[in-house]
């Protein structure tokens, strides 16, 4: 799909079909005035008729409109007139990009852009661009009929005196979108194929399409044992998959300056190893690697758009399976930090491969460090797959994080980090226990990380109920990308 910015006005584009919003009580958007003069009063008539309410997401399609160029009008439901905002917005564009796929449109031209209450029109651009790409998003390299691509093939930004913001919208919708896909992917990808070597031949292939802006380096099994991180090391003992730790190093700021580091759970597949887990549903642990999948997409995109900003990808990547040599339930293991830990519970290994790569992290002197994992069932039962879980001391990096997700529409929700739960990791053998029973358990990880970032500014992402979908619309979501993203653009920009 190829999107492009053109002057010109919705009346007289050459489109197969143009898109303008409605709002409730028959007021038209900018797009639909013009339609509106053009064709007599056709659209407006069709709004007064009825057949849309002009409620978010309401949508009527016209065909044939005398006075214009374009083949089909989509009518779009934006809400009150006046009050448009991000949120209204984003309720509007899922069942409006819906429609228009519908249609056998193959070009389709957006805009003017309207002005939201909240937003700037680079913004609007931005979502159209993911949106569409979402929804035309097919993940079928495994099956033999692979259906339709879908007809859509040309998508114009009509502008008139922004046409620099609008072309520069676009260049960043699309990075993003490149970003997301890259993610959903190598989480939709089976663990027999996405395995910790082809994570880090993917890593590879990135640092290879954008030459030079990229560094790279793969440290393997016997430099994660020098390293002395025991805490990684034990998750692996069970598979003969060999561990893989990635080291991705983008200097688009200053050289001096010190950079933000993002740290992702790369567990390929988890069975829970002796923890055994339930056979149901365990085929969805292959997404137990879209921590480490949405760091290598937020690297995809962040280089494409070129930010202003030093940035450290860490990925510690392994598979954690049963076997004669897995860890057990009660072994204890020695962290590259030199703190000891009681594993009581081998399907608590996400904390157990990103506690050694926290420790790592401090070699950066970072200015702030986010751990992005897959961590917790409870987070899914505290916040289900609406907001993905947040936890820092740290108020300004937590804000930060907050206002990224809710300006990219991939909302996080703060929870506590006390220290009162520290009491719960209590062990009678070790320093730690790398759990602290089923009170607060998205928490007790969460404190359990802290352990291993006091050298630094922190913040910890739960996206357990945020980075996939189970059921009929399984499948990865690619989040957090849009708020990580955002993040990093809001620190380039300060």
């Amino acid at each position: 799909m190829k999107f492009s910015m053109k002057v010109g006005k919705p009346e007289t584009v050459a489109a197969d079909c143009v898109v303008a919003l409605v709002h409730t009580g028959g007021a038209l958007g900018i797009a639909a005035q013009a339609l509106d003069a053009a064709t007599g009063g056709l659209v407006a008539a069709a709004v007064k008729s009825g057949d849309i309410s002009g409620k978010p997401g309401s949508t009527l399609l016209l065909r044939g409109l005398p006075g214009i160029e374009a083949q089909r009008v989509l009518l779009v439901g934006a809400g009150e007139a006046g009050k448009l905002d991000a949120k209204t917005f984003g309720k509007a564009i899922g069942p409006g990009v819906k429609a228009l796929l519908a249609t056998g449109a193959k070009s389709v031209a957006f805009g003017p852009a309207e002005a939201l209450a909240d937003r700037d029109a680079a913004w609007a651009v931005q979502q159209i661009v993911v949106a569409l790409r979402d929804a035309t998003y097919r993940f079928t390299q495994f099956k033999s009929d692979k259906g339709e691509d879908a007809k859509l093939a040309s998508v114009f930004f009509l502008a008139t005196d922004d046409e620099k913001e609008v072309k520069a919208a676009i260049a960043a919708g699309v990075a993003l979108a490149n970003g997301i896909e890259l993610t959903k992917t190598l989480g939709n990808l089976p663990g027999n194929v996405c395995t910790p070597t082809y994570l880090a031949e993917t890593a590879e292939g990135i640092a290879k399409e954008f030459k030079g802006k990229l560094k790279i380096e793969v440290l393997e099994r016997k430099d994660i044992e020098a390293l002395g991180m025991g805490s990684f090391l034990s998750v692996t003992a069970g598979t003969v998959e060999p561990p893989k730790f990635i080291v991705l190093n983008y200097a688009g700021g200053a050289k001096k300056a010190a950079p933000v580091v993002l740290v992702g759970k790369g567990i390929t597949f988890d069975t829970g190893g002796i923890s055994l887990k339930p056979g149901e549903a365990m085929d969805e642990m292959k997404y137990d690697m879209c921590g480490a999948g949405s760091v290598l997409g937020t690297f995809r995109a962040l280089v494409e758009l070129g930010l202003k900003l030093n940035v450290v990808g860490l990925i510690p990547t392994c598979e954690n399976m049963p076997s004669g040599t897995a860890t057990r339930p009660g072994d204890i293991v020695k962290s590259m930090s030199g703190q000891t830990i009681e594993i009581l519970n081998t399907d608590a290994e996400g904390r157990l491969i990103l506690c050694d790569a926290l420790t790592y992290a401090e070699r950066f002197k970072p200015a702030a460090v986010v751990d992005i994992a897959t961590l917790t069932g409870a987070c899914i039962i505290a916040l289900g797959g609406v907001n993905s879980g947040l936890f820092s001391k740290n108020d300004e990096l937590a804000d930060q994080l907050l206002a990224a997700g809710k300006t990219m529409l991939d909302p996080a929700w703060r929870l506590p980090l006390d220290d009162e739960y520290q009491e719960q990791l209590k062990s009678n053998f070790a320093d730690m226990a790398n759990i602290g029973g089923r009170p607060a358990g998205s928490v007790t990880a969460a404190c359990f990380l802290s352990r291993f970032t006091k050298a630094y500014d922190w913040a910890h992402l739960d996206i357990a109920g945020t980075a996939w979908k189970g059921g009929a619309a399984k499948g990865a979501t690619g989040r957090p990308v849009p708020l990580l993203i955002e993040f990093l653009r809001q620190r380039a920009a300060a």
